[in-house]
């Protein structure tokens, strides 16, 4: 039996930046490590394009910008650089020209099997640290539930609610919206 050697290689965010530009996948970054991204159902686009729609119609004309799940967002965690392709966000001061950005007021995520415990746990932990993020809000793509940790202008405490069946409202009042879950889930015939 022979061994084999392994040998990882990092690579540096500009070098990741330039080669997502031409990727036919997307990939997530993670201090030098790249790690390409699954694919969604289409539950899971649905609820995102949905959110992405609703946010768009309702900051029209406002000075705060809905961005889809083709912007990136850079962030620090523990002194570790990291890009993330979240579902939606909002961005009041978006940086012009920028492949990614860095100060959402708002995140929002769709969960899938496979990404549920990363949503959940190390993407959370990560948003939570971003200091002008006032809204994190996922959406289950098997059932009409969502989950809002909202935190105000200055504070470090994060509040959670959730809210679940076709009545249900997320709010976010740092952007002054709302999102129905009956509009979000309009189009994956969950009920």
């Amino acid at each position: 039996m022979s061994a084999v050697a392994f040998r990882e290689v990092l690579v540096t965010p500009e070098e990741y930046l330039a080669a997502e530009e031409s990727a036919v996948e997307r990939h997530e970054y993670l201090n030098g490590m790249v790690h390409a991204m699954s694919g969604g159902s289409v539950e899971h686009a649905a609820i995102g394009g949905s959110v992405f729609a609703l946010l768009r119609e309702q900051l029209r004309g406002k000075p705060c910008r809905p961005l889809g799940s083709d912007m990136k967002l850079r962030a620090f965690r523990d002194r570790v650089r990291r890009f993330y392709y979240p579902d939606a966000m909002v961005v009041c001061h978006p940086r012009p020209g920028s492949v990614w950005q860095d100060a959402p007021v708002v995140l929002v995520e769709v969960l899938s099997p496979s990404t549920r415990r990363i949503d959940l746990v190390e993407k959370r932990d990560v948003y939570f640290a971003i200091p002008t993020l006032r809204h994190y809000v996922i959406f289950d793509s098997a059932v009409v539930d969502a989950v809002a940790w909202s935190r105000a202008a200055g504070d470090s405490e994060w509040e959670m609610e959730s809210r679940q069946g076709a009545g249900a409202v997320v709010e976010l009042p740092a952007i002054g919206c709302k999102l129905p879950l009956t509009e979000v889930y309009e189009d994956t015939g969950l009920r």
